[in-house]
């Protein structure tokens, strides 16, 4: 029988399974993926691997070699810090006529990788730009087993910054994004903006695209830098936080129909952007 649920029930904990993984693991896709350094064609492929590396959160591609521009890869010594790459000891350096990037790809140990290539991504610029398809896509490639979702909402929420509302509204955007804390997108006109001085600052997302639009607070207290950002032109996917601004849950205090939501402590809370 159905019982009215008591709100001082106990919540329960989460209990997610975990993001970061302990062996490399891959799977093949069939999206056609290609990598383009100046007016150079690196990378042409429709048989492409996504690879999980242990302690990475994020899929990398591997690339068959035929499917790579392999007279463009010098082999060359393996870096003193390989980062993980999952105890890769093939490394190349990706030669151009005008310039030369070191350790710009590798390959993996074993047999169920033998002749893939993998090619640096975020945190390192090795190339200019990467497609799924034909629509171009940033800092790594998406991730088939996540999900991100926005959804327009009647909740009430509103957003303080030392004891200061800086935003209320009844019409957030709620989007959802696996591993994640709910982010709310706020109309533009629902943010006292006046309280924020605009930075130059701007980030890339492989599923929501180029948030060039960021502010930190200027009133007192001990407030990371860049807290809220906008996506002027998103993804097509989430275009319908188009213009609107979110915080970040870490550094803000949310109240979502009156209970304040308590900070989550995430990669963003050690970072002062993202």
């Amino acid at each position: 029988m159905a019982t009215t649920s008591d709100s001082s029930d106990p919540v329960p904990t989460a209990h997610r399974r975990s993001e970061v993984i302990d062996s490399v693991v891959w799977e093949p896709s069939e999206r056609w993926v290609r990598a383009t350094k100046g007016e150079v064609t690196v990378v042409d492929s429709r048989r492409p691997v996504l690879v999980w590396e242990p302690g990475r959160p994020v899929p990398l591609y591997a690339f068959p070699a035929e499917d790579v521009r392999t007279d463009l890869l010098h082999r060359t010594e393996r870096p003193a810090n390989p980062r993980r790459h999952a105890g890769a000891t093939v490394f190349y350096d990706l030669v151009l006529a005008d310039q030369s990037i070191k350790a710009a790809a590798w390959t993996y140990p074993g047999e169920e990788l033998a002749g893939h290539i993998s090619f640096e991504w975020f945190g390192h610029e090795v190339l200019d730009h990467w497609y799924e398809e034909d629509e171009e896509i940033f800092v790594h490639p998406r991730d088939p087993h996540k999900r991100v979702d926005a959804l327009p909402s009647t909740r009430h929420v509103r957003v303080e910054i030392e004891g200061t509302t800086v935003a209320d509204t009844h019409t957030p955007v709620l989007l959802f994004e696996t591993h994640l804390p709910v982010r709310y997108y706020f109309p533009r006109g629902d943010v006292r903006l006046d309280l924020l001085t605009p930075t130059d600052a701007h980030t890339r997302c492989p599923y929501k695209g180029v948030a060039t639009e960021y502010w930190s607070w200027e009133g007192d207290g001990a407030v990371l830098p860049d807290i809220a950002w906008s996506y002027p032109d998103p993804l097509r996917q989430v275009e319908i936080i188009k213009g609107r601004v979110a915080f970040y849950n870490e550094s803000v205090d949310i109240i979502v129909d009156g209970e304040r939501q308590e900070r989550p402590v995430t990669f963003f809370s050690k970072r002062s952007r993202s």
